[in-house]
């Protein structure tokens, strides 16, 4: 087997050098189906692969959707037709490919995970995956989609709050990867802001992990800290551009329609929420991992209380 994997990460790194992206995606999941740990170049191969593969289908699907706009405004009932039809094939696309790694995300990935750091970076891709599915579904999916996404992000937050603690069942100790957690509430804040149509809570994520990542700056080594550094930039420029789309005080409420919060009130508002959620060190049988830590950081968005545990 140790052969076989050899060989398929050798086909995935070819494959990328000539990018050919659908058959990198195929050679990496011959690798996770073989059930083992991934090695951090496995796991950027596997991330890197879906990442092209469904990054032209969005292009493609934005650009359809300006052109139908710009149709629409012209009265073209007939290429609107055309393009709508044309779209469905790219959505169907979409959806295939989501659902592929989400797969093998959940079935054979996560499960062969035994580290906090590649839980980490399993759940942001998962959480990543369910917010493009959401970009494009309507109904009861976008908000299935929409609800799996938040709750994958959220569990990103939980691995970052929990590190140093136990898991009550097994014993071992929860970690994480300073970056990924930091890019992880990067994306969330992009789930909310364009999912959730809530710029107040883009806002506070985005602070918030801008924070975080400033404080520990100067405790990471030359290449996580230039990671840090980009992951903080891109969140300074959506802070900028988001803040011009929050309410003026005493104004009409945010396009999510919750009440008004202003740029001040950001950072006092609650994070975390203490419901639903899953044990973080799989394949872990028990219940959850339990934190006796006071952790100052940490806030339940359902009690406003300091986090001192989470449930499942």
């Amino acid at each position: 087997m140790e052969k076989e994997r050899e060989q398929q990460v050798y086909l995935a790194r070819l494959a990328e050098q000539a990018e050919r992206y659908d058959e990198m995606v195929e050679a990496m999941k011959k690798v996770a189906r073989m059930d083992v740990e991934l090695t951090v170049e496995e796991r950027n191969l596997v991330s890197v692969g879906y990442k092209n593969v469904i990054g032209a289908r969005r292009a493609s699907w934005r650009i359809l959707s300006s052109i139908e706009q710009k149709e629409e405004g012209k009265g073209h009932e007939q290429n609107v037709k055309r393009i709508k039809d044309y779209q469905q094939r790219v959505e169907d696309e979409l959806t295939k490919i989501c659902k592929d790694i989400l797969s093998v995300i959940d079935e054979h990935l996560v499960p062969s995970s035994s580290t906090g750091e590649s839980t980490v970076f399993y759940y942001k891709m998962k959480a990543d995956y369910y917010r493009y599915l959401a970009e494009f579904k309507s109904g009861n999916d976008r908000k299935e989609a929409a609800d799996q996404s938040q709750k994958a992000y959220e569990n990103i937050r939980w691995i970052f709050y929990a590190t140093g603690c136990h898991c009550y069942c097994c014993k071992r100790t929860v970690s994480y990867s300073s970056n990924q957690t930091w890019l992880g509430s990067l994306n969330f804040s992009v789930f909310h802001y364009e999912i959730s149509s809530s710029p107040e809570r883009a806002c506070h994520l985005a602070k918030h992990a801008f924070d975080e990542a400033l404080a520990e700056l100067d405790s990471l080594n030359e290449e996580s800290y230039k990671d840090s550094t980009l992951i903080m930039q891109l969140l300074r420029d959506n802070l900028t551009l988001w803040t011009s789309d929050l309410p003026e005080e005493g104004g009409d409420q945010s396009k999510g329609g919750e009440a008004n919060t202003t740029v001040e009130e950001i950072s006092s508002q609650p994070l975390l929420d203490c419901q639903g959620l899953i044990c973080l060190l799989p394949p872990c049988p028990g219940p959850a991992p339990v934190c006796y830590r006071l952790n100052h950081r940490g806030w339940c968005k359902s009690t406003g209380k300091f986090l001192r545990y989470y449930l499942k």
